[in-house]
């Protein structure tokens, strides 16, 4: 019985992180390494995100053999944990995954498989670290009285936005009643103290 091996067809993955920014670089090294416009995910999104829609459904698409690409790693994910997670759902399902800036990353190859052990590895301490950091913040917040969490973001939001009216409010306007007419309609602002409170 003759043994069959999947097809392996390039996927490609595109992505910006603002609406600024154009993907057309990126499209045109992907469709040069063989990836077909029909096979190319694109979005412009920020790679924090972990709620990509087209990230997500090229995920969900992929099948044994497939190889997904992109020009670099980075266009994937921003952390090692992040990058971890998204490249070992891959090899789960069967799939490869390439950078074209990063010859190392490839887990077709045996460098690449050694290289997705090593992420495996760091993205453990990077979860750990961000565990520890979460940590050592709530206990110096209830060390100091302070709340945590949305309360104590609106707070803070609270004081910005009246610092901000203070400094408006600081803002007066002065005319120069002895300049000529035309000149009149646009005020100029001068910083003043604020008047002292009893």
């Amino acid at each position: 019985m003759v043994e069959t091996h999947p097809e392996k067809r390039p996927i490609g993955y595109a992505r910006v992180s603002t609406y600024g920014q154009t993907l057309d670089a990126q499209l045109e090294q992907l469709r040069a390494a063989g990836c077909s416009n029909r096979n190319i995910y694109r979005e412009k999104v920020t790679g924090a995100r972990a709620d990509r829609r087209e990230l997500n459904r090229m995920l969900g698409k992929l099948a044994p053999g497939d190889v997904v690409t992109v020009t670099r790693i980075d266009r994937l994910a921003r952390s090692t944990f992040d990058l971890f997670g998204i490249v070992k759902r891959i090899v789960d399902a069967k799939a490869q995954f390439r950078s074209l800036a990063e010859p190392w990353a490839d887990t077709g190859t045996s460098t690449g498989r050694l290289m997705l052990a090593v992420l495996g590895g760091l993205a453990d301490v990077e979860r750990d670290l961000i565990r520890t950091r979460i940590a050592e913040g709530r206990s110096r917040a209830k060390a100091q009285g302070k709340g945590t969490g949305t309360a104590e973001r609106g707070h803070q939001t609270a004081r910005a936005g009246r610092y901000v009216a203070g400094i408006g409010g600081q803002l007066r306007p002065q005319h120069r009643h002895h300049a000529p007419r035309h000149a009149r309609r646009t005020p100029s602002y001068t910083l003043r103290p604020p008047r002292a409170t009893p």
